[in-house]
Order: structure tokens, then C-alpha cells, then sequence
């Protein structure tokens, strides 16, 4: 069941993935249209947000082969995307639907991702006893 908890979480996080690159296409597009009032600077969102995308890209796939750091770092992802929902519905011009579309994803998958290392520590905690040790206990 955890790889079926994970691999889920695995594949929502590769689909905010696709959504930051999403992101970073109308980005460049706003950039093109001399939509901004600072070129350097929106070249530098630009390069930051496609970062952004790989290193949850990066998260997904780690999470998809069971590592932890995968886990630990679309939990960090979650977090951050519920703190722009919180600025979409509290900011000087509030909007209370994106806040929703952002936040509800983000609650979903930051839930799938502690199942997944609920799961995965008792699936190390078996594999410990099973070997008739403690794995909290190191070799004598």
C-alpha cells in the first residue's frame, strides 16, 4: 500500500512540476510582450521559477523510488504553496478561488506524502525485526 500512497503523491507532485514550468512559460510570455517593468529582473523569476520546477520535478521522482529527501522536500513544496494561498486570500487584493485552487491540491498531497513516511518507516521497522534486530539499536 505505501508504494501505491507514494507513487501517488510522486505523480501530483510531478504535476505541480509541469504547473511551475507552466508558470515560467507565461513568465517569458509577459517578458516577450514587454509586459514588465524590469526585463533583468523578470529574466532572473524566470531562471528561479525553472529551478523551482526542477527541484520538484527532482522531488517527484525521488519520492516515486522511495527516498525520503524526496518526501521531506515536497513537504517543504506543500508548505510553501500553502503560504501563497494564505497571501492570495489575505493580500491587498484577495483571491479567495486561486487561494482555494492552490490550497486544496497542496493539503491533498502534503497528506499522501505523510502517509507515504508513515509507511515507509514501518516498512524499514519490519525489515529491522524481520532480521531479529532493533533498527533503533546499533550492532554490537
Amino acid at each position: 500500500m505505501s508504494n501505491r500512497i507514494a507513487r501517488t503523491a510522486a505523480a501530483l507532485l510531478a504535476i505541480e512540476a509541469v504547473g511551475i514550468l507552466a508558470l515560467a512559460g507565461w513568465q517569458v510570455v509577459a517578458l516577450a510582450g514587454a509586459d514588465t517593468t524590469d526585463p533583468v529582473s523578470a529574466v532572473a523569476l524566470i531562471v528561479l521559477t525553472v529551478i523551482g520546477a526542477v527541484a520538484v520535478g527532482a522531488f517527484a521522482a525521488a519520492t516515486w523510488t522511495g527516498r525520503s529527501w524526496g518526501r521531506s522536500g515536497g513537504v517543504v513544496t506543500q508548505l510553501l504553496i500553502l503560504a501563497v494561498a494564505l497571501g492570495a486570500v489575505t493580500g491587498a487584493f484577495p483571491h479567495p478561488g486561486a487561494a482555494v485552487a492552490l490550497a486544496i491540491p497542496a493539503v491533498v498531497v502534503l497528506i499522501l506524502l505523510f502517509l507515504a513516511a508513515r509507511e515507509a518507516h514501518r516498512a524499514d521497522a519490519a525489515r529491522g525485526d524481520e532480521a531479529g534486530s532493533d533498527p533503533a539499536q546499533p550492532d554490537a
